[in-house]
């Protein structure tokens, strides 16, 4: 009987040997689907290249070329800005494989053009899903909170007026002077988004964009483009891709870049034509 019982533990004990070598130290990583779901763009001054922020990760985008994945994370970028030369700011939630980061990644920034990412600010509490960065300042909508937040020092934040904004464009001229795009249509502010008001007779749109030189450009949720030459007052109908955008970027001298779920399309003019980029799959 003992050593019946011998040979069933020695027995055990090898079978508890094969199954823990063969079995795998960790699961296997996720199958990152690609460019796909693009929540921001943008150009980076340092390559001219444009940037997309997408829900599994950062990739770069050139004519006749298969979009590059930038750096390891496929963390999901809600909110992107270009600050400057290789200067990223953004926010979002971490990569799912990254287990040690908090849901929200409050404001982070890359001084490395999106290879890797440090934290900045509100690290765990705000997830701004729209964020712009323009003389000198971050302007941001916290979906947590729902309010529009500004930071001096990409540390300390000011809470300004609570709307539900999509998006957020900042005048070139004038900082305390914003656009909002929101559920109840395009909404303006003038004294540094502490209070907004409703832009009588702009079309309904969903992303907005203010180049440094050059017209404003919307988009509303079918995709058609319009263009304002007196800061928002007054538009005109351009271009209709007939799909609802993920992202806009005016980049100033008529260069526009829109997403949607298929393709990103570049225009030269200011959005009254298109051609594709590059596909999104």
């Amino acid at each position: 009987m003992l050593i019946r019982n011998l040979f069933a533990i020695a027995l055990t004990g090898a079978l508890a040997a094969a199954c823990s070598s063969n079995a795998p130290e960790s699961p296997p990583p996720a199958v990152v689907p690609g460019m796909v779901h693009i929540h921001g763009l943008g150009i980076n001054p340092s390559d001219d290249k444009l940037y997309v922020a997408t829900h599994y990760g950062l990739y770069t985008v050139e004519q006749d070329q298969a979009p590059q994945r930038v750096g390891e994370l496929s963390q999901d970028f809600m909110g992107f800005t270009v600050a400057g030369p290789d200067e990223f700011l953004a926010s979002g939630h971490p990569d799912p494989a990254d287990r040690q980061q908090p849901p929200h990644l409050g404001l982070i920034k890359s001084s490395d053009a999106g290879q890797s990412w440090e934290p900045l600010s509100l690290h765990g509490s705000a997830d701004f899903h729209a964020l712009k960065y323009r003389h000198g300042r971050i302007y941001g909508h916290d979906s947590q909170s729902g309010t529009v937040m500004v930071s001096f020092d990409q540390r300390s934040w000011q809470q300004r007026a609570e709307v539900p904004a999509v998006d957020l464009a900042i005048s070139p001229d004038a900082p305390d002077e914003i656009l909002a795009t929101a559920r109840q249509g395009l909404l303006r502010s003038t004294d540094g988004a502490r209070t907004f008001s409703a832009v009588t007779g702009a079309p309904a749109l969903l992303f907005i964009s203010w180049p440094d030189r050059g017209p404003l450009l919307g988009a509303d949720l079918e995709g058609r483009l319009y263009t304002s030459a007196d800061d928002g007052q007054t538009w005109q109908p351009g271009h209709s891709l007939n799909n609802k955008p993920q992202a806009l970027l005016a980049a100033g001298n008529g260069q526009v870049y829109i997403a949607t779920d298929t393709a990103i399309y570049t225009s030269t003019d200011n959005g009254a034509t298109v051609n594709v980029l590059t596909a999104v799959e």
